[in-house]
C-alpha cells in the first residue's frame, strides 16, 4: 500500500449555553459537475496551495536529508504516527463520524449537538491514551517497518519514532475538527491549515541545511540537528491544528466535555467502527510489506553499490503521485460524502448513483491528464523538485520510475476512493472491509514476487506497479457489488466520458513528449532542461487537452471552464 497519508483538519467557535447549531442545510439542489464545482471550488485551491507548499516541503526535505540513510530513516518513524492514527482512529472518523452526526442532527438539531459534544470529549481522551503507547511503542513500530536498518540508522528511526507520535493527538483532534466542519458544509478551513504546517517544515529543513556542511548521516548526525528536525516537524503539525480552531467556533461548535452517551449511541459507532477498523487494519498490513520490503531493497542496494534505491525515492514517488488525487479527488469526495449521506438516509438510491456518476466523472476528467503528464514528463517533474542539496540528478531519476508506474494506478485509486464513500454514506462498513481484503492480497503477492525475482534497483517500482494493479482491482470488485446495491451505476454516461477524455489525452501525450525529447537533445538533462520541458510541455499539452475535450463535448470539461470563466474579472456570474 502506499505511505501514510496526512489528515487535513479544521476547527469552530461556541454557542450560547442552551443554544443548538444550527441544522445542516440540505443539499444544493441539482446535481452534475456543476453542482460539484461550486462545493469543491474552495476546497481545490486550498488543497492545491496545502500540496504546492507540500511539495516545496517534501523537496526541501529531500535536499536537507537526501534518499539514503538519514532520509529512510526520518521518514520511515515519520510515517509511524500516521499508521496508528489510521489503525486507531482515522478510518473512524471518516468512515463513521461524518454520516452519524448528519443522521443525528437530521433526528433532532439539539440532540446532535450533544452527539458532537459526546463523539469530541470520547476522541479527545481516546487520542491521549493512544499517542502515550506509540511513545513507549517506538522500537516496535521501527521493526515492523524498518525492514533491514541496523545499528545507527535504526537506534536513530527508533529516536525520531519516539518523538514523532506526538503527533498522533494533534491528528486525531484535527481531523474530528475536520469531520464536525464538513458537516456543517464548511470545507475551506480544512483544506487550508496543513499549509502552516508545511511552511513549518520548509523552514525547518531550509535551517538544517544552513547549518549543515557536508554530507549527514545516521552515525554523524549532531544532537542539535535530531532536535531541529523533531521540533520543526511536532511543531508543524502542532500549529496546523491549533489554526483550526477558530474555523470550529465560527460554525457554532462549542466544546464542552460530556461522556453522558445514551443508550445505544455506542453500540451504533462499534458496529460500523469495527468493521472500519477491520478495513485499516488489513490496508495497513499491506503498508507494512511494502514499506519492510522497500527499506531492505534501499539497504542492499547501498551494500552492492546500487545507490539510493530503497523507502524513500518510493515514498516521495507516493507524495507525487497522490497530488491530482488530493487537489481534486478529494474535494470532490469532501463535498459528496454528506450529500450522499443525506441521500441514502432518505432511501433515494438514485441520488446516490449520480452523484457518485457526477463526481467519477468530474474527478476522472482532470486526474486523466494529471496521470499522462506524469507518465510522460516524470523525470522532468522529480529532477526539478528533488535534484537539490544531498540529492542527485540519478537519484531524481529513480523517483521518476516510481511515479511513472504510479501514474498508471491514479485512476483506479481514486475511482476505489470514491466508491468507499458511496458505502459509508450507506452505513455499511463491512463491505469496504472484504473488498480491501482482495486489494491487500493482490498488493502483497505483487511485492513479494517483485522482491524475489526483480533486479534490487527495480524492486521500488515493481512495488509501485503491484499497488496499480490491486487498486484497479478493488475499483472493479466495489464496481460490481456497487452495481447491485444502486441498480445500476451510470455505466453507459461513464463509459462514453473516459471513451472522449482517452482521445482527448493523445494531442496532450504527443505534444508533451515531443518537447521532453526536443529539449533534452538539445539542452540535455538537468533542473533547467527539465523546468523548461515541465513548463511548456504540460502548458501547451494541457491546452491541447481542454481544446479537445472541449469540442468533444466532455460536460464535465466545458462545466470546469465555465466555473473559471465566471471568476475572471469580467466573466459573467450565474
Amino acid at each position: 500500500m502506499g505511505p501514510g497519508r496526512a489528515a487535513e483538519t479544521a476547527i469552530d467557535l461556541p454557542l450560547p449555553d442552551g443554544e443548538a447549531p444550527a441544522p445542516v442545510p440540505p443539499p444544493p439542489s441539482g446535481g452534475g459537475a456543476s453542482a460539484l464545482m461550486r462545493s469543491g471550488a474552495i476546497m481545490a485551491v486550498g488543497t492545491l496551495a496545502s500540496r504546492v507548499t507540500g511539495f516545496l516541503r517534501t523537496a526541501m526535505l529531500v535536499a536537507a536529508l537526501g534518499v539514503g540513510a538519514l532520509g529512510d530513516a526520518y521518514n520511515t518513524a515519520n510515517t509511524v504516527p500516521f499508521i496508528v492514527y489510521d489503525l486507531l482512529l482515522g478510518g473512524i472518523l471518516t468512515a463513521v463520524v461524518i454520516p452519524l452526526i448528519v443522521r443525528a442532527r437530521e433526528k433532532d438539531p439539539e440532540y446532535g449537538a450533544g452527539y458532537e459534544q459526546r463523539l469530541f470529549t470520547g476522541a479527545v481522551l481516546g487520542l491521549a491514551l493512544i499517542t502515550a503507547a506509540a511513545v513507549a511503542l517506538g522500537p516496535v513500530f521501527i521493526s515492523i517497518y524498518g525492514g533491514s536498518m541496523a545499528g545507527d540508522q535504526r537506534d536513530l528511526a527508533v529516536l525520531f519514532a519516539r518523538l514523532f507520535a506526538v503527533q498522533i493527538f494533534f491528528l486525531g483532534v484535527s481531523a474530528f475538527s475536520g469531520a464536525i466542519l464538513n458537516t456543517r458544509k464548511r470545507f475551506a478551513a480544512p483544506m487550508w491549515a496543513p499549509v502552516l504546517n508545511n511552511i513549518v517544515i520548509i523552514c525547518t529543513a531550509a535551517a538544517f541545511l544552513l547549518m549543515t556542511t557536508g554530507t549527514v548521516t545516521p552515525s554523524s548526525i549532531s544532537g542539535t540537528q535530531v532536535a531541529l528536525l523533531a521540533g520543526g516537524t511536532i511543531g508543524g503539525m502542532t500549529l496546523q491544528t491549533l489554526a483550526l480552531w477558530p474555523s470550529l467556533r465560527g460554525s457554532g461548535f462549542r466544546w464542552r466535555p460530556r461522556l453522558d452517551f445514551r443508550k445505544g449511541e455506542i453500540g451504533e459507532m462499534g458496529r460500523m467502527a469495527v468493521w472500519t477498523l477491520a478495513y485499516v487494519v488489513i490496508t495497513q498490513v499491506g503498508f507494512a510489506v511494502t514499506t519492510r520490503l522497500a527499506n531492505s531493497a534501499g539497504v542492499q542496494g547501498r551494500a552492492e553499490g546500487l545507490g539510493d534505491v530503497g523507502y524513500t525515492p518510493y515514498f516521495n514517488a507516493y507524495q507525487l503521485f497522490q497530488l491530482p488525487y488530493a487537489i481534486i479527488g478529494v474535494s470532490v469526495i469532501t463535498a459528496l460524502l454528506p450529500r450522499m449521506s443525506e441521500h441514502a438516509a432518505s432511501g433515494r438510491m438514485a441520488e446516490v448513483r449520480d452523484d457518485f456518476s457526477s463526481g467519477l466523472r468530474l474527478a476522472s476528467a482532470i486526474i486523466l491528464p494529471a496521470a499522462a503528464l506524469m507518465g510522460v514528463l516524470g523525470a522532468d517533474i522529480t529532477t526539478v523538485l528533488f535534484a537539490h542539496g544531498q540529492t542527485s540528478v540519478a537519484n531524481a531519476h529513480v523517483i521518476a520510475e516510481v511515479l511513472q508506474m504510479f501514474a498508471i494506478a491514479l485512476v483506479p485509486f481514486a475511482a476505489y476512493q470514491l466508491m468507499l464513500r458511496v458505502f459509508y454514506s450507506m452505513q455499511d462498513t463491512r463491505t469496504p472491509a472484504f473488498i480491501s481484503v482482495a486489494v491487500v492480497l493482490t498488493n502483497i503477492a505483487s511485492a513479494l514476487t517483485v522482491y524475489a525475482l526483480f533486479p534490487t534497483d527495480k524492486i521500488i517500482v515493481g512495488i509501485a506497479g503491484g499497488f496499480a494493479l490491486a487498486q484497479t482491482a478493488g475499483a472493479l470488485v466495489g464496481w460490481a457489488i456497487l452495481r447491485r446495491r444502486l441498480g445500476g451505476m451510470d455505466g453507459r454516461r461513464v463509459a462514453v466520458t473516459y471513451l472522449k477524455l482517452a482521445v482527448a489525452l493523445w494531442p496532450l501525450i504527443g505534444f508533451a513528449y515531443a518537447v521532453h525529447a526536443i529539449v533534452e537533445a538539445w539542452l540535455g538533462t538537468g533542473t533547467l532542461p527539465g523546468l523548461v520541458s515541465l513548463a511548456v510541455g504540460s502548458a501547451g499539452g494541457g491546452v491541447l487537452y481542454l481544446l479537445f475535450a472541449k469540442l468533444l463535448r466532455v460536460g464535465e470539461v466545458q462545466a470546469m471552464l465555465s466555473t473559471i470563466t465566471r471568476r475572471l474579472p469580467g466573466g459573467k456570474r450565474a
